[in-house]
């Protein structure tokens, strides 16, 4: 329940009714599997694949599995069902922006996506399952460009910026254009000795 205060953040307060479960007794009474919504909307996108995968002969369940399938696919598996957009970290908010535009398949032909640092906080496995996911968005004839300091990221690119030599008053010159196999002749760069290349 949410106290508006006057001079003052809003306080959240557990409803006495519901005891934070967002939905009326009887709503909660009805059970699929014999877990109700509030049960399903804890889960993680991943336990809900799990879950709704065991049903998979479900023509419902199928269709739930279509929508969440690519949210996993771009790393975001961990975040519950029921978690508010507004708790979500700017990286996951632009990872379920690219899910929601794999779930739909259709974006306008030749569409430009840019992304702004969108493996911060990731774990390594999917920052490859995100990497996949940006690839298929071009593989179907769209654009991307990513802002990313994430070596992986900066490896995998069909071709790399890289401005600098520093931050701020001391930066935004471009130090390098090309492929990312060529950054290590650039003998001013501060990222060519972190990519292996």
């Amino acid at each position: 329940v949410k106290i508006e205060m006057q001079f003052m953040a809003d306080v959240y307060l557990t409803c006495d009714e519901c005891k934070g479960k967002r939905f009326k007794d009887e709503v909660l009474e009805v059970k699929y599997r014999g877990k109700s919504i509030y049960d399903i909307l804890e889960m993680t996108i991943d336990e809900a694949l799990e879950f709704f995968g065991e049903d998979s002969g479900n023509k419902h369940c199928k269709k739930v599995i279509a929508k969440l399938t690519p949210l996993s696919d771009v790393g975001i598996g961990y975040v519950k069902l029921g978690l508010s957009s507004s708790k979500l970290s700017g990286g996951e908010a632009q990872r379920i922006k690219l899910g929601s535009y794999l779930i739909r398949g259709k974006a306008p032909a030749g569409t430009l996506f840019i992304f702004d640092e969108p493996t911060t906080g990731l774990h390594f496995h999917d920052i490859r399952k995100l990497l996949k996911a940006l690839n298929a968005l071009v593989e179907k004839g769209h654009s991307v460009i990513v802002i990313e300091h994430n070596p992986d990221v900066i490896k995998a690119a069909d071709w790399l910026i890289e401005l600098g030599p520093e931050g701020g008053k001391q930066g935004g010159e471009v130090i390098f254009e090309g492929i990312p196999e060529d950054i290590r002749k650039c003998s001013i760069s501060p990222t060519a000795p972190f990519l292996g290349i």
